[in-house]
């Protein structure tokens, strides 16, 4: 609750200082110099992407310990992964150095590989390996892109705001975009990396999924978006086409895939693809109301994904299975939690009203901007 309620301290405060005609493009920037030799400092600071993103994460963390409340086993190391989970997205979305922010991505790994792996359910360790190795193997695409950022920049630095402001040639653009991408990618369930998403998520405990496919996600999305896209606008473009490819697919393949599950985790663990699926297509169109509708998409996926796993957790605790050919009847005995996971539904399905609907189709108005894109979406 100090953690939401410091978010929106922050939120007012940045609303505030927009008000008053504070147009920089971060506000409330700190910075202290960690290691000089290396120009490595923790630079922090905050933009309307990243304001959203730490609302986000507020929610989702004070929904995961009420959802939580009867966990027995390792009661204290249970929250203390939580909350270092937290602690770590956090430090990413207010990172304006690549050192610190990588820094604090890896954070985040650990917690989850733990939680999956004692707490989780089912084939709980096959999963946690799964999952760890898999965003190790991003992580360590992402490490080769910053270190290729830092040597091929004239001033060696990690300092996001520096590096946006540089010349880096095209050519050396076309080579470190794709492992910065495809880095934060696998963290997004990018197609064809997103094998880990499934196990891990129907692996996990409730808070753990929910923070899987609320938080975790939007880490690769924001990524994606903050460093390979905003960084290197024309490796972007020189491989628009290839993500927007790969978006879709990962739509389509997700939307199938989710008809073909009796699993309630399964289900939602596939649509993630899917609705993923849609930020990273909003980032390959490269205009700015895709952007728009990405940011949406992370934002409307975050809550409605969450609140999803939510209900199932507590349905599974009140009939003990999650097959939906087990279920009959389910709303009789259940009303509430039936009719709640049956409004995320229609939410994930983009019912128009609600918020799915609404980032997705901006996320397609801002394709029509780009017509070459939008032919490869149809096609």
């Amino acid at each position: 609750m100090v953690q939401l309620a410091l978010s929106f301290e922050l939120f007012f405060a940045y609303n505030g200082a927009k008000r008053n005609g504070q147009n920089a493009n971060f506000l409330f920037e700190q910075q202290y110099n960690w290691f000089p030799d290396w120009n490595i400092s923790f630079h922090l600071g905050v933009d309307g992407i990243s304001i959203a993103m730490i609302l986000l994460t507020a929610f989702v963390v004070v929904a995961g310990v009420l959802v939580s409340w009867n966990i027995e086993k390792m009661t204290k190391e249970f929250y203390f992964l939580l909350i270092l989970l937290s602690f770590g997205a956090y430090g990413f979305f207010i990172s304006l150095d690549l050192f610190i922010l990588f820094f604090f991505l890896e954070i985040a790994v650990i917690p989850k590989y733990l939680l999956i792996g004692i707490w989780g359910s089912g084939k709980k360790e096959y999963s946690a390996n799964k999952l760890a190795v898999m965003l190790m193997g991003g992580s360590a695409l992402v490490l080769v892109g910053l270190l290729g950022l830092y040597f091929s920049s004239s001033v060696k630095t990690f300092d996001l705001v520096q590096i946006a402001q540089l010349q880096i040639p095209p050519a050396t653009q076309k080579i470190i975009f794709p492992l910065l991408f495809v880095g934060f990618g696998v963290f997004t369930a990018l197609f064809p990396f997103h094998t880990w998403v499934p196990d891990g998520h129907s692996s996990a405990p409730t808070a753990g999924s929910m923070f899987l496919a609320g938080i975790s996600m939007k880490l690769g999305a924001y990524g994606c978006l903050r460093v390979a896209t905003y960084l290197l606008p024309d490796g972007a473009k020189e491989y628009a086409n290839i993500i927007i490819i790969l978006s879709s697919i990962a739509i389509l393949y997700g939307a199938f895939a989710t008809m073909m599950q009796k699993d309630l985790k399964y289900i939602n663990a596939y649509s993630s693809v899917s609705h993923t699926g849609f930020v990273l297509l909003g980032i390959g169109m490269l205009t700015k109301t895709a952007f728009d509708g990405a940011v949406m998409q992370m934002v409307s996926h975050g809550l409605m994904t969450a609140l999803f796993f939510a209900a199932i957790g507590m349905i599974y605790e009140r009939t003990h299975t999650r097959q939906v050919n087990e279920m009959g009847g389910l709303l009789k005995v259940t009303p509430f939690i039936s009719s709640v996971l049956f409004i995320v539904g229609l939410c994930s399905l983009g019912l128009p009203g609600l918020s799915g609907f609404v980032a997705e189709m901006t996320v397609f108005i801002g394709s029509w901007k780009m017509p070459t894109a939008f032919i490869v979406l149809l096609l």
